[in-house]
């Protein structure tokens, strides 16, 4: 069975969006971008909220501009390839190929999609993860935190929800940027 994998940037203080300005440096690092890159290779389908979803499809184009690097290239090519579902009551239709959009977030269809999959899928935007985390879906965390405090915003992990997590892998980048790898016991 697939593993469903919450990863996000996120500051020193657990928010994965700031409520004024960024996250902070680290992320835009080409080490950094390289090793996400790496690390979700084998991710083949994405589940996405609406302003994540819109976020991300700049993928869908960036090799069209000139003198793109390589480790981006990259990730356009994987992201490319893989199936995304966008969950929205507001989208009209999708501007990225292999996308779908559903209405509602159906945890029973996220366990069938995780055990007919033979790789495994994201979910991404804490407002959609915050539903994937009540329904017991998510089976691993990956934070990416920067080194800045942004003081509010939207949390990596919702309120109201008790996790007991093992930690597996960790790195610390020469951007000070620090990824910390959970499993859910």
């Amino acid at each position: 069975m697939a593993q469903l994998v919450y990863s996000m940037i996120t500051s020193l203080d657990g928010y994965a969006v700031a409520a004024e300005g960024d996250l902070g440096r680290g992320a835009e690092d080409e080490e950094v971008h390289t090793f996400i890159g790496d690390l979700f290779r084998d991710v083949r389908t994405f589940l996405y909220g609406r302003r994540m979803y819109e976020t991300m499809v700049f993928w869908e184009t960036v090799d069209a501009g000139p003198d793109v690097p390589p480790h981006i290239l990259d990730y356009a090519r994987d992201w490319k390839a893989a199936d995304k579902v966008v969950y929205s009551t507001t989208l009209e239709a999708p501007s990225s190929a292999r996308t779908r959009i559903e209405r509602t977030f159906d945890p029973e269809a996220v366990r069938r999609l995780k055990a007919e999959s033979e790789h495994d899928l994201s979910v991404d935007g804490p407002h959609l993860a915050a539903q994937a985390i009540a329904a017991g879906l998510v089976d691993e965390y990956h934070l990416f935190v920067t080194t800045s405090v942004v003081g509010g915003g939207t949390r990596f992990f919702p309120d109201g929800v008790r996790l007991d997590l093992d930690l597996v892998d960790q790195r610390v980048f020469a951007s000070g940027l620090l990824y910390a790898r959970y499993r859910a016991r």
